[in-house]
């Protein structure tokens, strides 16, 4: 059973977060649909094929970015979503570790 927003009280953090966000989500949802996926493209292509220097920030920039968004779809999503979110999030993080440990 997932819980819904009203349901729980909003913790000040939260509501801080969420607020900051409204404006990047905004301006997010009004461009074309394949804006995000793109960004997340092409942060992957760069954290995999080039040299760390480039390819590690990119890697924890896209992990930052999926952490931010899977944050902020929290309080809407099941167990199982929740799960994928945060072991998306490890996966890329434990691989720019990687590439740093076996340049």
């Amino acid at each position: 059973m997932s819980s819904t927003p009203s349901s729980q009280p909003v913790s000040p953090l939260r509501a801080r977060i969420t607020k900051a966000s409204y404006p990047i989500v905004a301006r997010l949802h009004g461009m074309p649909k394949l804006t995000l996926p793109g960004i997340t493209l092409v942060l992957v292509l760069v954290g995999v094929f080039a040299p760390i220097s480039f390819g590690v920030p990119a890697l924890v920039l896209l992990a930052l970015l999926l952490g931010w968004l899977g944050f902020l779809s929290w309080p809407v999503v099941g167990n199982g979503a929740r799960f994928l979110r945060i072991f998306t999030v490890l996966v890329i993080l434990l691989f720019a570790v990687s590439r740093i440990a076996n340049p």
